[in-house]
């Protein structure tokens, strides 16, 4: 019987197969849904080593803007800008009160300073994009990143399963729910799996919401450059937004791709699908490990109130 090759790895083999799973819905079974995509990332990492850590990463950032891209693909760009208009009000007010109680929820648990100043950046605006742009205007250590980033990606995790059935047991509209996933999730790819699974218009509203709360990127990082006393930090713009909205001018404007509209968001489901599977892949015991009781308490006790805050609102804001 022929025997292994030193290069077999049972953890490669294993990944591989999973990652052709999840694009399953390519050929008409939707087995692998974004939760079960997510659960079966989280169970590989909890199980095996991984086997192409740097490479999934890098990955699940590039699929995740491509994805997004191709939902802008089945929007028309005056329910985009409706949408928008609909969240700017919770936009404003949830980024400026999420970061003050941020903030004061780090000093008072006595977390470091750095990482309790990107926990309550990646809460308050979009998860990892924005701890990823914010780092380096605060000099933040690999360690102050690892820690911020495992806290919100935990939290990221639980909102996939525990927002729909939340939105469902309170009997939220699409309306409701889509700004709710857009205000108290932190990650683009966990607002877009929780709300594809509300419904078409909660997915809509949810993505158009999220993505003008990830432009607040660009003010703010200056703003904590001057907080961190760095001068000349580097203007960081998420290109991708902008090429959501050409998408849905396209798809609104050009008959030709309105009529590929269909088969481009189909696909860009499946990208988040697989993108879900990629990030859940990253949650190891090791990162658990690292991130510790008292940033997880932060992220969330901060994430707690901004949930319970934002629902309020909308229920009561945007009432049937």
């Amino acid at each position: 019987m022929p025997q292994p090759s030193p290069a077999f790895s049972w953890a490669k083999l294993l990944f591989w197969s999973a990652l052709l799973a999840t694009l399953t819905p390519l050929l008409g079974l939707p087995w692998v849904t974004p939760p079960v995509a997510l659960a079966l990332g989280i169970t590989f990492a909890m199980v095996l080593e991984h086997p192409h850590r740097k490479g999934a990463q890098r990955g699940a950032k590039l699929l995740l803007q491509a994805s997004v891209v191709g939902l802008g693909f089945g929007l028309d760009i005056h329910a985009v800008i409706d949408a928008g208009r609909t969240g700017l009000g919770f936009t404003v007010v949830s980024i400026l009160g999420t970061l003050g109680a941020g903030l004061l929820l780090g000093r008072w648990l006595g977390v470091r300073g750095v990482a309790s100043k990107l926990i309550a950046v990646g809460t308050a605006i979009c998860g990892g994009s924005a701890i990823a742009a914010i780092a380096p205007v605060i000099e933040a250590e690999e360690a102050d990143m690892a820690v911020a980033l495992g806290t919100v990606f935990v939290l990221n995790a639980i909102a996939l399963f525990v927002f729909p059935a939340v939105g469902t047991a309170l009997g939220l509209s699409q309306e409701q729910f889509g700004v709710w996933a857009a205000v108290a999730i932190h990650d683009t790819s966990s607002v877009v799996g929780a709300a594809s699974r509300y419904g078409e218009e909660a997915l809509c509203i949810a993505t158009t919401v999220k993505l003008a709360r990830a432009l607040w990127i660009v003010p703010l990082t200056p703003a904590f450059a001057l907080t961190a006393r760095k001068k000349g930090a580097r203007m960081v713009f998420p290109h991708f937004i902008g090429l959501f909205v050409l998408a849905s001018v396209a798809r609104t404007f050009v008959p030709a791709v309105a009529l590929a509209g269909p088969s481009l968001v189909a696909a860009a489901k499946v990208g988040l699908t697989v993108t879900l599977f990629l990030i859940g892949t990253g949650l190891s015991p090791k990162t658990l490990r690292l991130v510790g009781p008292r940033p997880l308490a932060q992220g969330v006790l901060l994430w707690a109130l901004t949930a319970t805050l934002s629902l309020l609102a909308v229920m009561g804001l945007l009432a049937h």
